[in-house]
């Protein structure tokens, strides 16, 4: 036999390591890096798709019966902003009375938080102009003006003010030189509150709302509005209407149209009064509600944005049952049937196990992220966080890092130092000669600190600046500063004159 022909065979053994991923990781994977607003259109999509998964019971509230004793005129054409405000109300309600064992950070559930506004200026006039302009109109002092404008600008964007006053009287000694006590600013914050639109520095919820509920006319139905919020505030944010109904002895109708026409306030004044022509407005949803109180207590709920319960449809599971209790008698028109039936349950299922899991991925990475970072959401200070990587959070909640990135992509979260992507709380470190780490953002934060107190007469040189870093404990290289200048869109000395 020719050598060429002769054939050999071999038997090998390769060895290989594949990893598999289930329909189901798949989904929980996909759900968990969409952020909200995404979220809801997924939803929707889902139970167009699949007439088995559908809105839990609880969530069809639209069978309000016919007002009764307690009568209020409907304006048709504010329906729209009525549901607006709606909507921005229970996502105020659901933000506070949180609690978890977890301290010092508390989780308590979700907030239907309505989407917030990111402004893109242009020459446009804020919603603080407009306070202005009603400022000069008003009859006060020359000092009370100054205190005024102060409080004007430290006004978030819905128009509530979250600084304390003794910080406010502490800021306007120091950047202003003005001693003002702190009875002398409420007094003036007192005037302020007197503009439109009603609501307007309200240092909280309840304030905002009794705000906006003493400017109605004297009625029975203002004097239950005021009741409930002065009175029975934690029943309202918690939503318990039935206990709500039985302490102000309302009749069923009574009490669907006191809850109704609280549903009406609005939470967020400042945002009335921010839709002006020529601005362009960038909607930007928070997944994470986090609110800093003054004992220092952090506590975040997700943001459910209007995110309903939904369920498998029982009429699905009931037609599933019967089914497989008389599989020995099915034709093969109901097999088929039997088949889809179960195929869409199975679907609707996994559908909703899938946003329990991210719910709860959600929930532990924002726990993390408040434990690591949570200097920062007591004193809102950039200099205050502390380097932070994917893998840190990924350890302390025993989360993959792929996990943590989705989770971080593409989400927000509202503090009360302002709206924050999640990758803000993420930095790398500088590591010093001596092997310490320090935040690159705290050392820009105090780079650029330096530069904005500087002499505009004679900038600082960035050796300068550099010498001056060491004096405040970041001993970082010239080529560091010149670095970090440069992202911060700080031009040279030369340029700075």
């Amino acid at each position: 036999m020719a050598q060429g022909q002769i054939q050999e065979q071999r038997l090998t053994q390769q060895q290989k390591l594949t990893q598999s991923i289930t329909q189901q990781q798949l989904l929980q994977a996909q759900l968990t890096e969409l952020p909200i607003t995404q979220l809801l259109e997924r939803i929707k999509t889902e139970m167009d798709d699949n007439p088995a998964l559908e809105l839990s019971p609880e969530e069809n509230l639209d069978n309000l019966d016919p007002l009764e004793n307690l009568d209020t005129p409907k304006n048709e054409t504010d329906d729209y902003e009525q549901e607006e405000r709606q909507s921005a109300l229970d996502a105020a309600l659901e933000s506070i009375g949180r609690d978890d064992e977890d301290l010092p950070v508390y989780q308590g559930g979700q907030s239907n938080q309505e989407d917030r506004e990111e402004m893109v200026y242009g020459q446009t006039e804020s919603f603080m102009d407009q306070l202005n302009e009603q400022m000069n109109m008003a009859n006060i002092t020359e000092r009370q003006r100054d205190i005024m404008e102060y409080l004007i600008g430290s006004l978030d964007d819905d128009g509530l003010l979250r600084k304390s006053l003794d910080n406010i009287s502490d800021e306007l000694a120091i950047y202003h030189h003005l001693d003002a006590s702190t009875h002398e600013i409420e007094q003036v914050l007192l005037l302020l509150q007197e503009f439109d639109p009603a609501g307007i520095g309200a240092r909280s919820l309840q304030e905002c709302l009794l705000l906006q509920i003493q400017r109605r006319d004297p009625s029975r139905l203002r004097d239950l509005m005021e009741k409930t919020i002065s009175e029975y505030f934690e029943l309202f944010t918690k939503k318990h209407w039935q206990r709500l109904q039985q302490v102000l002895k309302l009749s069923d109708l009574q009490a669907e149209t006191l809850i109704a026409e609280l549903r009406k306030l609005n939470p967020k004044p400042g945002s009335s009064i921010s839709e002006t022509v020529g601005r362009s407005l960038q909607q930007i949803t928070p997944d994470f509600i986090i609110d800093t109180h003054d004992d220092g207590t952090v506590t975040f709920s997700l943001n459910a944005a209007e995110v309903p319960e939904l369920c498998v449809s029982p009429s699905f599971t009931d037609t599933l049952r019967d089914y497989q209790d008389n599989k020995e008698h099915l034709s093969r028109q109901m097999t088929e049937a039997l088949v889809y039936t179960k195929k869409k349950v199975e679907a609707a299922q996994g559908f909703i196990d899938a946003i329990q899991v991210r719910r709860h991925t959600l929930t532990v990475t924002m726990r993390a992220i408040i434990q690591w970072q949570h200097r920062f959401f007591e004193d809102g200070d950039e200099a205050s966080l502390r380097p932070m990587i994917l893998k840190d959070i990924a350890e302390r909640t025993g989360l993959d890092i792929s996990t943590i990135s989705r989770v971080s992509n593409s989400k927000y979260a509202q503090t009360r130092w302002g709206t924050f992507p999640l990758r803000h709380f993420f930095s790398d470190a500088y590591t010093t000669a001596d092997g310490e780490e320090l935040s690159t953002r705290e050392i820009k934060a105090a780079l650029q600190e330096l530069i904005e107190a500087e002499d505009k007469r004679k900038p600082l040189s960035d050796e300068t600046l550099k010498d001056l870093l060491a004096e405040k404990g970041y001993p970082i290289a010239r080529r560091t500063v010149s670095k970090y200048r440069e992202q911060l869109g700080i031009p040279v000395a030369r340029l700075r004159k």
